[in-house]
């Protein structure tokens, strides 16, 4: 039986609140909860009140919320220019987070270019100025950042992926919100899946002194080389990239090293290349990265898996309710740091 509509056919009525509603039992507040705060709606009553918009295909009105509200639902994002092709993955799995979980808080990101952090104050005022943006989401946070203390002058909500690090000369407060992921953890446990097979002579490949992130995964490799017993002065700084780790390398083999510890899969890679031209199988499933990048995996070299897509979700939510409960606290610690994972593999180069 043909069951299309004809010409005079009622349309079908739009799903709305109060028809989620009255579908699900629950009272229209509660619905309105579930879209913009669903942190106060407890389970099985989320989920139950969730599917039935995904079912019925339930969009919020963007341009009445905007009204309503007073706000535009833009969060601004500044996307950096990576060095490399290795680590620009780890970027992109954050920005393809951030932005999927903004879009189901019925927000979108705003994504700009600075050059560095001078312009991307200057963009923050360009962007208020033309666009309402609500608030920002910051990456690769740094010795002496003044992104932060511009943002708290200018009571502008934002959230941090990444600590305030050294700001001990800071014209503001410190205690902004961040999110950030335990490098030194990540190195800790790398260091201790190495010394568990049998490693004593650990050489560590890290960035040079004064990044925050970069210190961080040493402070993490001297804690557990000093746990151990073991020297931790087997350490080679480079800036990123395949070069520097297979010079750092060559490097380290001199200080009879058996193991090696990266703080990036960057400078891992070439550590496994300088390896592999030297015969040094031994140590290619000695090898440790970080960031457990998508070239990583392919080769199979072992790397530190960072919760990124957590990180992402968490900074959204915090960044969110600040926006639209700005006296409240909010549901979650708004300085959190999350621990990541080593992923151990047998490298391709040794099969």
């Amino acid at each position: 039986m043909d069951t299309a509509a004809g010409p005079g056919s009622a349309r079908p009525q739009k799903p709305t609140l109060n028809s989620i509603a009255r579908a699900t039992g629950v009272s229209r507040q509660t619905v309105s909860n579930v879209l913009n705060d669903p942190a106060r709606v407890a389970e099985p009553t989320l989920s139950q009140v969730r599917e039935e918009i995904r079912r019925v295909g339930y969009r919020p009105s963007a341009a009445a919320r905007q009204l309503r509200t007073r706000r535009s639902q833009l969060l601004g994002f500044r996307m950096r220019e990576t060095p490399d092709g290795i680590n620009g993955s780890i970027h992109d799995r954050l920005l393809h987070a951030l932005t999927a979980r903004a879009h189901q808080r019925g927000y979108s990101l705003l994504v700009f270019a600075a050059g560095d952090d001078h312009e991307e104050i200057v963009a923050y005022q360009e962007l208020l100025d033309t666009n309402m943006l609500d608030g920002f989401l910051l990456t690769d946070t740094n010795h002496g950042d003044r992104r932060s203390d511009w943002l708290q002058e200018h009571r502008i909500p934002f959230v941090a992926f990444g600590r305030p690090w050294g700001r001990d000369d800071a014209a503001t407060d410190r205690s902004h919100d961040w999110i950030d992921i335990d490098g030194g953890a990540g190195t800790e446990a790398a260091v201790d899946s190495l010394v568990e097979g049998g490693a004593r002579r650990i050489g560590f490949l890290g960035w040079p002194v004064g990044s925050g992130a970069g210190d961080d995964r040493f402070e993490g490799y001297r804690r557990a080389c000093a746990g151990r017993g073991l020297p931790a002065d087997l350490v080679e700084r480079r800036e990123d990239g395949f070069e520097s780790g297979a010079d750092a390398t060559a490097h380290l083999l001199e200080r009879d090293v058996d193991a090696l510890v990266c703080v990036s899969d960057s400078l891992a890679l070439g550590a496994l290349a300088q390896l592999r031209g030297r015969g040094r199988r031994d140590l290619m499933d000695r090898l440790i990265g970080f960031d457990d990048t998508p070239v990583a995996r392919a080769v199979g070299l072992s790397s530190v898996d960072q919760p990124i897509e957590e990180s992402a979700h968490r900074m959204v939510d915090l960044l969110v309710h600040r926006i639209e409960h700005p006296t409240a606290e909010p549901p979650t610690t708004p300085r959190e740091l999350l621990t990541p994972t080593v992923r151990r593999r047998r490298s391709s180069a040794t099969a």
